[in-house]
């Protein structure tokens, strides 16, 4: 009977580790690798709708490698909806707030990793670092550049949807980003420039519904 029960605590032990491995492994694919999502915004319509089912690339962020302009992305949202700009360091000034007030190392692996009450956005980069984002008569400049976004709809204005940074140049290491829903998108207009270290991932592919499955076009 000692025996039996040795072989069963054993057994049980094994299984344990077994598991416990798995949910490893799973964890560092989510963070490292990729992982889908459910699109739960409205500020990419008409490119992405709500409940839409998306493939996400986090290879980018494990990699360091900055995004694209166009590519559709997921980032940290900011602390702070609205920037005040009236502080003297112009460059500090149009960078996101993140209130990273997280105390010990468990609190930062629940919000980090298993993105706990973590609340993130999905919107379009449009400037890259150092360069000079300018929006005025309702379309975009890079560059003194005009911008040309196929990826809108005809008729689509860009304004500053109340923000104040429509004419700034984009700090090292960050970047400008807005959704494709120009007049209910909370974005860079309003929060300001996103650091690098906060995106999340790259949208790789739209996996649902299956008569849109696969590259979203830029």
């Amino acid at each position: 009977m000692e025996e039996k029960n040795i072989k069963i605590i054993k057994e049980i032990l094994e299984w344990a580790v077994c598991i416990i491995i798995a949910v490893i492994i799973a964890i560092a694919f989510r963070y490292f690798i990729g992982t889908p999502t459910i699109v739960q915004q409205s500020s990419m319509d008409p490119t992405l709708k709500e409940g839409q089912r998306l493939w996400l690339n986090r290879w980018a962020r494990t990699t360091g490698s900055i995004p694209n302009r166009g590519d559709i992305i997921t980032l940290e949202a900011p602390s702070q909806e609205h920037l005040n700009l009236s502080q003297e360091d112009v460059e500090e000034s149009v960078v996101a707030r993140y209130d990273d007030n997280l105390h010990s190392g468990w609190e930062t692996f629940l919000y980090h990793v298993l993105e706990v009450n973590k609340k993130s956005y999905i919107k379009r980069v449009i400037g890259l670092p150092g360069e000079h984002i300018m929006i005025k008569n309702g379309y975009v400049y890079i560059n003194d550049e005009f911008l040309d976004e196929e990826y809108l709809p005809s008729g689509i204005v860009t304004d500053s949807f109340g923000g104040a940074c429509t004419d700034l140049v984009v700090p090292e290491d960050c970047i400008f980003v807005m959704g494709d829903n120009r007049t209910a998108s909370v974005d860079s207009r309003r929060f300001g420039c996103v650091p690098l270290k906060k995106v999340e991932s790259v949208v790789g592919i739209r996996i649902w519904p299956l008569n849109l499955f696969g590259k979203i076009d830029k």
